[in-house]
């Protein structure tokens, strides 16, 4: 199909500097989890999205010196050679499709700690950052840096970007935001300094400013220089001379870069949760910028609509369309656009399961794309599959699991019959996607239910609760059953481990309420599962009108929640909401008028109020139809998927589904090992 004329904007090229990207979309950089430990899986990541459109091609932040050391967090380095053959990898396969390739080049100051190389971190006036999130805590405090310290950086920088340019890279970034080391230079919280480089916004500068020409000075002008700079507090922060400081920062930079790519100081901001915050939600922040340079700029915010896109280009707030979520949900974002395929775009639901994997230390998850870091790994395309399918299938249940499974049996070529006993297809996100700020979460569904209908070999069957008979007589060369797991109605023991169910009554599980069920109030909502059905159950019902009280043995609501940015947003929505928290606390029992509650450490005994309780505790896999069909059904051609096989949140539950679809009717292949280049030296010893 032809591109539809109203998006021709977005593929227009762009000069940055002496480089020319090809379209307008600019994949920025974005943590993946795949250090220089991993250079093939952390090449075939990239590639993909070359492959799919993306003219700019980004590694997340880069290190510049072993000062610089965010373990036990996964960063990459640009300290030496064996490196620089590392990111060879991944330029030389942006560049086979035609990519430029970017690479952030990044020291931390103060808010890396060093665990591993035991440099003291470095700061501009040995102001530490004081975080929440364990993983960040440490006693480490920054050493204030003098002259030599700060001629150090510029140099390490120069020094990096060198191996950058031997390595491949076309964009050259300087990393002016997000709380690291240049950052704190602008801000005057974290900059006390006299000297010129402290005080007024014009010596707060200076060193954003060097770093710049050093880079490109050290290129010799071949590479091109981008800035990436937060302006969140900037802008919140008066000036004397412009509307703010962000407006006073731009103006005396508006020549030093190539490019600015722009946007928010923390995580929580500038990668917020949909549950909470909007596609293009950067806007009121950064839309100035352009109005202070001739320089391109490029920003985020979630895009996956390309109509939002253009909207950003013609009303000038942005030159570039900025993807990093929206590029791992779908690297093949532009072609798609380009190829007039809108409808199959694969849209980023915003659940940020993305950036808790770089919180966990592991490669990069995604909800929506199941091939997510298995590029490399397992050889696994996000559009191209064999096309070996010869049988027919009938899986049963159409959730996340079963809808992914059916998908991509289809697409290998299988005769696919899919069946679920509800009128509608979705499972567990029915109800789930309803719940407050959850209904971009329906886009897995909707994904997998549009590209279903167009596929001539897939058969849909609701309303179709079968039996094990059923299913015998369909006769199926292979049964998939992915019929989901049951919440347990189950208190949770001191030993942090769950116990038998609660006795009483009014006591609920997500079923319940899934069911419709509205609890009697006051309402008690017990959370250990800790994610982010506990805390949007009990919005749910405070805006039902009940009187909530939220329970949880974690130290905060929705504990698991600082790992995708949502733990911030979820206190400040239940402070509006006037939902009761209680933390650190166990229930323990329940009269049906009071609920008995323990305190996780000291087994303090405490009672509150409440005439139902709800429990988002632990749940039960397997399946009743499973169970009776491998009674005479050959293993190889039964198939047990998603939350029968074993509980967890969708992400699990779509990747599940989609590894059996690419293992049935053969042989499960061992992913391939990566491993790291050999330092200098090294090489040589072995």
């Amino acid at each position: 199909m032809p591109r539809d004329p109203r998006y021709d904007i977005l593929f227009q090229p762009v000069q940055i500097g002496p480089k020319t990207a090809r379209n307008r979309f600019f994949q920025v950089p974005h943590a993946s989890g795949m250090t220089n430990a991993a250079p093939h899986v952390r090449a075939a990541f990239r590639e993909t999205k070359a492959e799919g459109g993306w003219a700019v091609v980004s590694t997340g932040a880069c290190s510049v010196h072993p000062s610089s050391d965010d373990s036990p967090f996964p960063c990459a380095t640009l300290w030496d050679t064996a490196d620089v053959r590392a990111h060879a990898l991944m330029t030389e396969a942006a560049h086979r499709h035609g990519a430029l390739a970017a690479v952030e080049l990044w020291h931390g100051g103060a808010v890396t700690v060093n665990r591993t190389t035991r440099h003291a971190p470095l700061s501009p006036s040995g102001v530490a950052w004081m975080p929440g999130h364990p993983g960040f805590m440490s006693s480490a405090r920054p050493k204030v840096m003098d002259a030599g310290d700060i001629r150090d950086l510029i140099r390490w920088h120069a020094e990096a970007a060198v191996r950058a340019e031997q390595a491949g890279f076309d964009i050259l970034y300087v990393y002016s935001g997000m709380g690291y080391l240049p950052h704190q230079f602008l801000l005057s919280e974290t900059n006390r300094r006299t000297d010129a480089y402290g005080g007024s916004v014009r010596n707060r500068v200076r060193l954003t400013e060097e770093l710049i020409d050093a880079v490109r000075e050290a290129t010799g002008g071949r590479c091109a220089v981008a800035l990436r700079i937060s302006l969140q507090e900037l802008r919140a922060k008066l000036s004397d001379v412009a509307p703010s400081e962000a407006h006073e920062v731009i103006s005396l930079l508006r020549d030093a870069p190539d490019l600015f790519d722009v946007k928010m100081d923390t995580s929580a901001s500038d990668c917020a949760a949909s549950r909470y915050t909007p596609e293009g939600s950067h806007e009121p922040v950064v839309d100035f910028v352009k109005s202070l340079t001739d320089k391109p700029v490029v920003g985020v915010g979630r895009f996956t609509s390309p109509d939002t896109m253009v909207s950003m280009i013609r009303r000038g707030v942005l030159d570039l369309i900025g993807g990093a979520r929206p590029s791992i949900a779908d690297p093949f974002l532009p072609r798609k656009i380009e190829e007039g395929r809108v409808e199959d775009i694969r849209e980023c639901i915003g659940c940020n399961l993305c950036i808790s994997s770089w919180h966990d230390g592991v490669w990069v998850r995604c909800t929506q794309n199941p091939t997510a870091g298995e590029e490399w790994r397992r050889g696994w395309h996000p559009e191209v599959l064999r096309k070996d399918g010869t049988g027919r299938v009938l899986v049963v249940g159409g959730g996340p699991a079963g809808l992914e499974a059916a998908l991509t049996l289809a697409r290998r070529g299988h005769e696919v019959a899919l069946a679920d006993r509800a009128r509608d297809f979705g499972g567990r996100l029915r109800w789930e996607s309803a719940l407050p700020g959850l209904n971009q979460w329906f886009r897995v569904v909707d994904y997998r239910l549009g590209q279903l209908r167009k596929l001539p070999n897939v058969a849909l069957y609701p309303e179709s609760d079968l039996s094990a008979a059923d299913v015998r007589d369909f006769g199926a060369d292979h049964v998939v059953v992915a019929t989901g797991a049951r919440w347990l109605p189950h208190l949770l023991g001191a030993g942090e481990l769950p116990t038998g169910p609660l006795l009483a009554p009014r006591v609920y599980t997500p079923q319940d309420i899934a069911a419709g069920v509205l609890p009697e109030g006051p309402v008690a909502v017990f959370d250990y599962d800790s994610y982010y059905l506990g805390s949007a159950i009990a919005e749910h019902l405070a805006l039902k009108g009940l009187a909530v009280t939220y329970v949880t043995p974690a130290g905060a609501a929705a504990g698991w929640g600082i790992m995708t940015n949502e733990q911030p947003l979820v206190h400040q929505s239940f402070a509006a909401k006037g939902i009761a928290l209680r933390t650190l606390e166990r229930v323990t029992g329940f009269d049906g008028a009071e609920l008995r509650l323990a305190q996780v450490f000291s087994g303090e005994e405490r009672r509150i109020e409440a005439r139902s309780v709800v429990i988002v505790g632990a749940r039960e896999s397997g399946s009743a139809l499973f169970e009776a069909l491998r009674e005479d059904m050959p293993p190889d051609r039964l198939h047990l998927t998603g939350d029968a096989l074993a509980p967890g949140a969708i992400v699990h539950a779509v990747y599940s589904g989609h590894r059996t679809a690419r293992e049935l009717g053969g042989q499960a292949a061992l992913p391939r090992r990566d491993a790291p280049f050999a330092p200098p030296g090294l090489e040589a010893a072995e």
